[in-house]
């Protein structure tokens, strides 16, 4: 390869794969810039690197019975020994192309991301819409990337690169994923459901207790405490030394049973087949039959679904910390707090009209179940809110009162308040 820092002659992608496959990478794709499943990334991948044309997927696999085990010390382990080698192999990928004349940029392949952003996207690029681009798996019921030979047992890793490409890797033309639904039986808090549906919240409150917001939760316990004898009168020992663990030695998920039970790919489906007796004792029995603490908000579908589902468990109320700071990230982020039970039974159509600096319209809709955000004002609304956009965030986050804003008209309200109310309550607060 002879590209030069100016060229625009395509990189050779046979050359490519061969180059990150000798550095360790289990498989390789490439995708153009245009391709549509970078559409809401590339406004950032053109921040990170100016000029970006093309991405290169990267995929590195994980042994499948530390996945597995309920001992997630071992999940763990290999979760962040596979990660560091996946940034380790895209930073010799750049390194090798920066040689070659070739700009390009690895982003992580996990932590850290642009925190600065939080709670909206931190990340930079989506691995898993890049490697499904590339033809290097299908996402599955489980919202993680199935490779149809080593199935959920991979990590991801992406190059963007300042050049275009000779050619790009096709997407797979079916879905590894062949709906088993071992991953709605083994999900602690419900968060995939039979009919696919997924609860971001219960996942992100529980899996990802000692991340982001379950850590901004923890430190708030900490310092709303009024002695040592009150905050362990609210925190356990064995989940405040699990804390220092993460703090010390890299973040752990308290679950990720979704990709041990994931009976998916070539290389793994072996035992399902033989005995999906025996494949559901060895696997799926011991991470459902696990005493441990599963960590809910309070009154919301998660917690539901421990109670009733898994009752050996023990529910562990916690903060969700999702909590909106502008107006896009509310919009962004109501199907994500949206809870199924409380919207049982409720159709509503709900009109924003925000003004101020995230000067917007939208209209929220709940109909069986389900909600849609929509732009603008769509058909006959039930209410309309009409806000300072300020205003009505604070309100979101708890930091203004809702009556004083109505009393002072930064927000108006007009139609139902009933069906308001109504909706409101479909939500995490």
């Amino acid at each position: 390869m002879s590209a030069t820092l100016h060229s625009t002659a395509p990189l050779l992608t046979a050359d490519l794969r061969a180059l990150a496959l000798e550095l360790g990478a289990d498989d390789v794709g490439f995708v153009p810039f245009e391709h549509a499943e970078l559409d809401s990334d590339r406004a950032d991948i053109l921040e990170a690197l100016p000029g970006t044309r093309a991405v290169i997927a990267l995929v590195v696999r994980m042994n499948r019975e530390p996945i597995r085990t309920p001992q997630r010390s071992v999940s763990n382990l290999e979760f962040h020994a596979v990660t560091d080698r996946a940034n380790e192999i895209a930073q010799a990928l750049v390194r090798e192309l920066e040689r070659r004349g070739v700009r390009a940029l690895n982003p992580s392949a996990g932590f850290p991301m642009e925190m600065d952003r939080f709670p909206g996207k931190t990340w930079i690029v989506s691995h898993k819409r890049v490697a499904q681009a590339a033809g290097l798996g299908r996402i599955g019921v489980h919202r993680n990337l199935i490779h149809p030979r080593w199935g959920s047992f991979v990590l991801l890793a992406s190059v963007l690169v300042a050049a275009p490409l000779d050619a790009s890797t096709r997407e797979l033309d079916f879905n590894p994923c062949f709906q088993c639904k071992l991953c709605v039986a083994a999900c602690p808090v419900g968060a995939i459901a039979p009919d696919g549906q997924f609860d971001f919240a219960a996942c992100y409150t529980h899996n990802y207790r000692e991340f982001m917001g379950g850590f901004g939760d923890w430190v708030g316990t900490v310092a709303d405490a009024r002695s040592g004898a009150d905050y362990r009168a609210h925190v356990p020992e064995s989940e405040t030394v699990s804390m220092w663990q993460s703090l010390a030695f890299g973040p752990n998920y308290k679950a990720a049973y979704c990709l041990a039970v994931c009976p998916a790919g070539e290389d793994v489906i072996a035992p399902f087949r033989a005995s999906r007796k025996t494949f559901l004792r060895d696997v799926l029995d011991p991470l459902v039959a696990k005493r441990e603490p599963v960590y809910v908000a309070a009154h919301s579908d998660a917690e539901k679904h421990v109670l009733a589902r898994f009752p050996h468990k023990t529910v562990r109320r916690v903060g969700t910390r999702l909590r909106p700071k502008d107006v896009p990230g509310f919009l962004r982020g109501a199907p994500l707090t949206f809870q199924r039970s409380r919207a049982k039974g409720l159709q509503a159509r709900i009109g924003f009209e925000f003004r101020g600096a995230d000067s917007s319209r939208a209209t929220l809709l709940v109909d069986g179940g389900k909600l849609q955000v929509l732009e603008g004002l769509v058909g006959e609304l039930d209410t309309l809110v009409r806000a300072d956009a300020l205003a009505w965030i604070g309100v979101l986050r708890g930091e203004r009162s809702l009556v004083w804003q109505v009393l002072t008209r930064r927000i108006q309200v007009r139609g139902e308040l009933a069906k308001l109310r109504a909706f409101q309550a479909c939500f995490l607060r």
